[in-house]
């Protein structure tokens, strides 16, 4: 693998314990560099590989049906590190602390964990490297071009990014290697929790809902992407901003919780024999958007608040805070979709009842509650409670950015000037009108509603 992927978080001491690998963002067994990292130390030092998960309730995802996923296909990947001779440690509580109270007891020879630009998880990272102890590497496995390589700036927007990834590509595009095959193994038990204190865990989420369309792990994950490099990557490029038809991947739950690499779903794309604008608009919002939206929250590390939002930006809502809003909706008209607007209800109803909201309906989604409440801080409050509470891929640097171009001009330039938006883009319903069926989209939520359509996205004979 690249090298590059890596960098060295904390100098330390090689203890003559296991590499441990600190698994809090990309949950899976294949197709993962740091995994692979991880091995690699393991087999270059003579030792045990032994995978860590910590569950942090308070972070981890704030929604027990989002919880209920993470924890099933976890233990989908235990099961097949397990099988690999990797076991898994299961802890609970501080995730910092505990990974360090393990790493001591265990006297670990080097600890390796993911790549994740949230704040509270630089936080993590800044406690673990302020901490003594062995070598600490952090992995970005998440991005097909490592973050901290692509740029060292928040940048202005995916035309500023686009040529860096793009020059970095060569470099970073390439297939993974399978696990080395001579992992010398854990003695014994896995340390840590024992996989049926897990799965408790699990069982007591057990009437937690999970949503329909979208089954937990890397196995299905696999089954989402080859379902739709069949049946939808073909006219992708035209279909993907029509929210009455299938056209979407479908593929965003398992990419946030890291059960399948958007390395390898680029790979697979670009074996395909799709036509190549359709290969090209997909890349561009897999690797170039994605990777846009890690920039944002790396750099800006206020990423959900208008502080956050381009001078201009601020300027121009500052100037419109007084205007008089058209409509004023409450946090929980807006929750129920009690609006005047039945496309912006058919969206929000689609997100509470499919987990997911098509992303053409999300930008609409996010304008409206700006040009609906009071001020444009309100507004990304209320945006960013809806999307965490109710989307499987809520808590994601790709949502955060998105609501920040619909409501704050990130990553967006001035437009035209009007009323309570000042030059924040606009999207009105008439514009839907023109772009596509509205009416047949009301209704196929209306249909999910009566429960005659089990998803929006759901695969063919599934």
């Amino acid at each position: 693998m690249n090298l590059r992927r890596a960098r060295l978080l904390r100098q330390g001491r090689t203890g003559p314990g296991p590499v441990l690998y600190w698994m809090h963002r990309d949950h899976r067994a294949h197709d993962n560099w740091a995994l692979l990292f991880a091995a690699g130390l393991a087999v270059e030092l003579n030792r045990p590989l032994v995978a860590v998960h910590c569950l942090d309730p308070t972070t981890t995802a704030p929604q027990a049906g989002q919880l209920r996923f993470l924890l099933n296909g976890l233990l989908e990947t235990a099961c097949d590190l397990d099988g690999k001779g990797i076991p898994v440690a299961w802890l609970a509580g501080d995730a910092p602390g505990e990974v360090d109270r393990l790493e001591k007891r265990l006297d670990a020879a080097a600890l390796v964990t993911d790549f994740d630009p949230l704040r509270y998880k630089r936080r993590w990272m800044e406690q673990s490297a302020a901490t003594p102890g062995c070598p600490l590497h952090e992995v970005d496995a998440r991005n097909v071009v490592p973050c901290f390589v692509a740029s060292d700036k928040a940048e202005y927007m995916a035309r500023t990014l686009r040529p860096k990834i793009h020059r970095l590509l060569p470099e970073f595009l390439e297939d993974f290697p399978p696990l080395p095959p001579n992992l010398r193994p854990w003695p014994g038990t896995a340390p840590g929790l024992a996989p049926p204190e897990l799965k408790q865990t699990v069982d007591a989420l057990g009437n937690a809902p999970l949503w329909p369309g979208f089954a937990p792990g890397e196995t299905a994950a696999h089954a989402a992407l080859d379902d739709f490099l069949g049946n939808r990557l073909t006219g992708y490029a035209v279909k993907r901003n029509d929210p009455g038809l299938e056209g979407q991947s479908g593929l965003s739950p398992w990419l946030h919780f890291g059960m399948l690499s958007a390395q390898q779903v680029a790979l697979a794309v670009m074996r395909t024999r799709a036509p190549a604008q359709d290969k090209e608009a997909f890349l561009e919002e897999l690797i170039v958007r994605r990777e846009l939206a890690d920039n944002f929250c790396l750099h800006r590390p206020e990423y959900d608040s208008v502080t956050a939002f381009p001078d201009w930006a601020r300027r121009t809502l500052e100037k419109h805070a007084d205007d008089p809003r058209p409509y004023t909706y409450t946090f929980q008209d807006l929750e129920q979709a009690r609006t005047h607007d039945p496309a912006w209800n058919a969206a929000q109803r689609e997100l509470t009842l499919s987990g997911k909201m098509h992303g053409y309906m999300r930008m609409y989604w996010g304008k409206k509650i700006l040009e609906w409440t009071p001020s444009a801080g309100e507004a990304l409050a209320a945006a960013i409670a809806l999307n965490d509470r109710y989307s499987l891929d809520g808590c994601d640097p790709n949502g955060y950015a998105g609501i920040a171009w619909s409501i704050g001009g990130v990553h967006d330039r001035p437009w035209v000037e009007r009323p309570v938006f000042g030059q924040i883009r606009y999207m009105n319903f008439a514009g839907l009108t023109r772009k596509f069926d509205v009416a047949a989209y009301v209704e196929k939520v209306r249909r999910m509603e009566r429960g005659e359509e089990l998803s929006l996205r759901r695969p063919k004979g599934k």
